[in-house]
């Protein structure tokens, strides 16, 4: 099986086409369900997020999980595959590896380092998990790039060096208002749709901003309930409504953050009569959850995914955090490829010793038959005689092939030795030492 990641991100395809791919919690068993009912793939995990999704899957061939992967994904964006295939990005084996492992430190977020990927790939693997599509080695190197991921955070400071897809939107939208007059952020109204983890954060960030209230709006009028029972204990004004009554908050606004699952807009520009000059309104959804026509009404600046990414931009890339980040991941990755691929010839390491030590077992009984009076103490040194001459001679070939296995060459190795001995470690017989 080979470790295949199919999909698009910020870097590679715009929003209006990542918004028409983009999966919601709730479809996301649906199409792994479709992706595991294909031909070649065996595994799968599917990491929707507001820059990225991608398919993660073990797949028999190359080929055949690429086509795979690429229809459902096809079908599930009504774009020609012509046209979508120009902003898919596809990773295969230790590639596929490397860019897990970077996108759970943050190295590939629009954002660099920002925290929220970490408990998005958690989430995805719950998913996956939950719906029964996860094989072992993709579960196994999604654990390994979660431990990574936190490893990154903890020892590198990546996640100090910059700012948030949430912080980058709010600091676009206090420019816009400092410029009106100067305030910023600071005593404004905010109005926040969504109650997620997202809208969490963004509710976290403009207590810190000091606005003077933010109204939460939600589908869920509890959940917007219980995060503006947050903000009010954490000392700032905060009332929750449900999605029907946004329309009557926003002419009190200055200032409105989007982040819902949802995959049709919740914002209207028709919404927007009566509202507060200027008005700035920040579109973290994908799908969108604001009309783009929004940003044509007079007086209000619409800040959406892709205005975060040319925000994020202009933080570059060379920070010593990030540098130690992509450091320590670069290790992880080939250590975590040579322990695999040693793991890959373990068996016929093992079907080898099991097959030595079988031929030496039915030996010394063929001794203990030609010679029954043999003194016991001469019998055991002759056992263990055997056994080291033997011992002896596998040392360098089992040592060996692990060695070749850590640099690429140690299958190749393991295919000889199969061959030489007649084994098959794929078997119980090989592994139990029998014959046929």
């Amino acid at each position: 099986m080979t470790l295949l990641v199919v999909g698009l991100s910020h870097r590679s395809a715009p929003v209006e086409v990542m918004e028409r791919v983009a999966v919601s919690v709730r479809d996301a068993g649906e199409v792994l369900d479709h992706l595991l009912g294909c031909e070649h793939v065996a595994a799968a995990m599917l990491l929707s997020t507001c820059n990225r999704i991608e398919v993660y899957a073990e797949v028999a061939t190359f080929h055949g999980g690429l086509a795979n992967i690429t229809d459902v994904l096809e079908r599930r964006s009504a774009i020609a595959l012509d046209d979508l295939s120009g902003h898919l990005d596809v990773h295969c084996a230790q590639a596929a590896v490397d860019h897990l492992f970077s996108v759970a430190a943050g190295l590939d977020s629009m954002v660099l380092g920002e925290p929220q990927i970490l408990g998005q790939l958690r989430t995805a693997y719950a998913n996956a998990e939950q719906a029964g599509t996860l094989g072992r080695t993709l579960r196994e190197v999604v654990q390994q790039a979660l431990r990574v991921g936190r490893r990154v955070r903890t020892e590198t400071g990546i996640a100090t060096a910059g700012p948030s897809v949430v912080s980058e939107a709010l600091a676009a939208a206090a420019a816009v208002l400092t410029g009106a007059d100067g305030a910023g952020l600071a005593g404004r109204r905010a109005l926040l749709i969504g109650a997620g983890s997202m809208g969490g954060l963004a509710a976290a960030q403009l207590r810190r901003a000091g606005v003077a209230e933010i109204v939460v709006a939600n589908r869920t009028e509890a959940a917007a309930q219980r995060l503006a029972a947050r903000c009010a204990a954490e000392g700032t004004r905060a009332r929750a409504v449900g999605l029907d009554g946004v329309t009557a908050v926003l002419p009190t606004a200055d200032v409105v953050v989007c982040c819902t699952g949802a995959s049709d807009a919740v914002l209207g520009a028709d919404q927007l009569a009566g509202r507060r000059v200027p008005l700035v309104v920040c579109d973290l959804g994908l799908p969108r959850n604001v009309e783009p026509e929004v940003g044509d009404v007079p007086g209000v600046t619409l800040v959406d995914l892709a205005a975060v990414a040319r925000r994020a931009e202009q933080h570059g890339t060379g920070s010593v955090p990030v540098e130690r980040a992509r450091r320590l991941v670069a290790r992880e990755v080939r250590d975590h490829v040579a322990s695999r691929r040693t793991a890959e010839v373990t068996p016929t390491v093992t079907a080898l010793r099991r097959r030595a030590a079988e031929v030496v077992d039915a030996e010394l009984h063929r001794l203990d038959g030609r010679l029954p009076g043999l003194d016991a103490a001469v019998r055991e040194e002759l056992a263990r005689t055997v056994n080291r001459v033997v011992g002896k001679l596998l040392h360098s070939p089992t040592v060996r092939v692990k060695q070749l296995a850590e640099s690429g060459a140690g299958e190749t190795y393991a295919d000889a030795l199969r061959e030489l001995f007649s084994l098959d470690p794929q078997t119980p017989a090989a592994l139990t030492g029998t014959e046929d």
